[in-house]
């Protein structure tokens, strides 16, 4: 897909706009762990089975929460995202690259609206994007389901065939691709027909458009 046909660029936040090496969400991990030791009086090494569980089967921890344990989702987004952003700097070449992109850009993240903001401001990306969709605006349902996708691409007034998804996941480009979209997977080496392109270089990457 060339850059004359893109109009709305869709940006995953967590291990996509910032490198893994940072180590961001291994906080977030381990809050999600401390909160399920509490709240569901279980101990530490069942917690980190059930997390793992819950991502593979369910999308997300939350939604294996919500599904099996009846979670309040707001709460727990609220525990969990609250972590140190020290360890993030100005991402200087992908503000440049982003800012110099035509088009309609956001982020969607299955981490909260708050986390988003919050992230992409420690980057100094923040007011490259029009809008930041969190979880809860698809209705707490993450992705990869088709219906969190429907909700927010809806909300952003997206056109998947005139539109590209980046994401870490390979999971999450499943439902963009069959919906038109280009897809590009950030990091990883997977290979598989619903992505079209892979970048270790997300700043490096969007140059070309």
């Amino acid at each position: 897909m060339n850059k004359n046909a893109i109009d709305f660029w869709v940006f995953d936040l967590d291990n996509t706009l910032y490198p893994p090496s940072v180590r961001l969400f291994d906080q977030i991990e381990e809050k999600m762990e401390s909160y399920m030791v509490r709240e569901l009086g279980v101990g530490i090494e069942k917690a980190k089975t059930l997390r793992s569980d819950f991502w593979h089967n369910h999308g997300t921890t939350l939604e294996g929460l919500v599904q099996v344990h009846g979670v309040d989702p707001d709460p727990f987004l609220e525990e969990v995202h609250d972590i140190d952003h020290s360890n993030l700097v100005h991402a200087t070449a992908l503000k440049d690259a982003i800012d110099n992109l035509d088009g309609h850009k956001v982020i969607y993240t299955n981490g909260s609206r708050k986390h988003g903001h919050m992230v992409s401001t420690a980057l100094g990306i923040r007011d490259c994007f029009d809008h930041i969709y969190g979880i809860e605006d698809a209705g707490y349902k993450p992705k990869p389901h088709a219906i969190a996708f429907s909700k927010v691409f809806e909300q952003a007034r997206i056109d998947p065939k005139r539109a590209i998804m980046f994401e870490d996941d390979p999971r999450n480009l499943m439902v963009p691709h069959d919906l038109g979209m280009a897809t590009v997977l950030v990091g990883g080496d997977a290979n598989a027909a619903h992505i079209h392109h892979k970048t270790d270089d997300l700043a490096a990457f969007l140059t070309q458009y």
